[in-house]
């Protein structure tokens, strides 16, 4: 075939989700199937992505994956779960009868390199991005236009709900073979323009207990888990659907914040006990309900996932003083890192009321830094052959 490329490369990247109903709990472990239903926002690229470069070539001898520059195992179950489900739509696709602009032939090998521009495994959603984005990166090379959410899926659940923009619900399904288990915006990423998202990063170490082994424990020990997927969230996934349709934070914030707690507390009543906030998170928790009750009503709130990291919802008439009360109660570690990344922020003087309200003890360099973003859209296509992770070789390109 004279038309066929020696080398095909595209590159994509895909934004970090946060749940503000929280996904905890699978009812099939190889299908990556939740208990419940899960409720995200999106956040903006700008800040927080990984970036895929995928290449298909009839040169390449085996499936290659780098990660952050290193070579990864490229057999892990769940990676192979990604490539066996896109080259099954790919083959769908192709017996469908449809003219496919790339005649590849799918036996051709795939090399893929990933890098994120935030820590891998610090409670930043790393696997939800990764998954997402290779997904959406694999699609574009194969020629499949069809619903990834179940490819994202097996990669990681959460993986789903960042192949949108905006606000985004992963619906679980009712069928065993889990094809209604799929993700879909709620609201997109222009809905609610001045929603404000604050990452706080108390630690960038990888976690005590990873999501996976830590929800299957809890799938099998809480009660509490249990009662939480059957009896509460149907009804706060409407209620939070409600919130967002009519942009009410207060409400928003309120609910975020008690699934937040209520997720923690299932991880506290599996068997051993879970405990992924530390410290600090507690810390920041009080500052947060001190800071609301001194302007008696909710403006800022916070949700922590499996880690210790707190992000924080606001809006943007409030960000520049919630970032001074930070700043007051964590006061930064000058170690030359710069305390605030992301959108800019006016520093302000906090009245002395506040202070008072906070009634903290100034604890030093407990917060390494803080991310300032908002809600952004879903994957994208690069179309800048600069931007490929990988050269005309199929190998990592050196680093600049």
């Amino acid at each position: 075939m004279a038309s066929e490329k020696p080398i095909v490369v595209v590159t994509c990247t895909a934004p970090v989700n946060i749940a503000v109903v929280k996904y905890w709990g699978k009812r099939d472990e190889e299908l990556i199937l939740p208990i419940n239903s899960s409720l995200s926002v999106t956040l903006h690229q700008d800040q927080l992505k990984t970036t895929t470069t995928a290449a298909i070539s009839r040169d390449f001898t085996e499936d290659r994956i780098w990660l952050n520059g290193q070579e990864e195992d490229v057999g892990q179950p769940r990676l192979q779960a990604c490539l066996r489900e896109i080259r099954r739509l790919a083959r769908k696709r192709r017996s469908n009868g449809h003219e496919d602009p790339l005649p590849l032939s799918l036996s051709y090998k795939v090399h893929v390199a990933s890098e994120n521009n935030f820590p891998t495994a610090a409670g930043l959603a790393s696997s939800a991005a990764g998954y997402a984005c290779l997904a959406y990166t694999l699609a574009r090379v194969y020629g499949v236009d069809s619903d990834l959410s179940e490819v994202a899926r097996r990669g990681s659940g959460s993986a789903c709900r960042s192949l949108y923009g905006g606000f985004v619900e992963w619906q679980m399904g009712e069928r065993p073979d889990g094809k209604d288990s799929i993700a879909h915006q709620v609201a997109p990423e222009s809905h609610w323009p001045e929603l404000r998202v604050l990452i706080l990063v108390v630690s960038a170490e990888r976690k005590p207990m990873g999501s996976t082994a830590g929800m299957q424990t809890s799938v099998e020990t809480s009660a509490l888990l249990k009662f939480r997927a059957e009896a509460l969230v149907p009804a706060r996934m409407a209620e939070m659907t409600r919130c967002i349709r009519e942009r009410d934070f207060q409400a928003f914030g309120q609910l975020t914040m008690k699934d937040s707690n209520q997720f923690h507390a299932t991880c506290l009543d599996t068997f051993p006990p879970i405990s992924y906030l530390s410290d600090t998170s507690r810390r920041i928790i009080q500052l947060v309900h001190r800071f609301n009750a001194h302007h008696g009503r909710t403006k800022v709130a916070y949700t922590f996932d499996a880690g210790p990291n707190a992000v924080v919802f606001t809006l943007d008439d409030t960000v520049a003083e919630f970032v001074a009360a930070v700043r007051h109660s964590f006061p930064p570690e000058s170690n030359g890192e710069k305390f605030l990344k992301g959108l800019p922020v006016e520093p302000i003087l906090l009245s002395d009321e506040l202070k008072a309200a906070l009634g903290m003890d100034p604890v030093p360099g407990s917060i390494r830094y803080i991310i300032a973003t908002q809600v952004g859209p879903g994957p994208q296509v690069l179309d800048d052959p600069g931007a490929h992770l990988l050269g005309p070789d199929g190998l990592p390109k050196p680093a600049a």
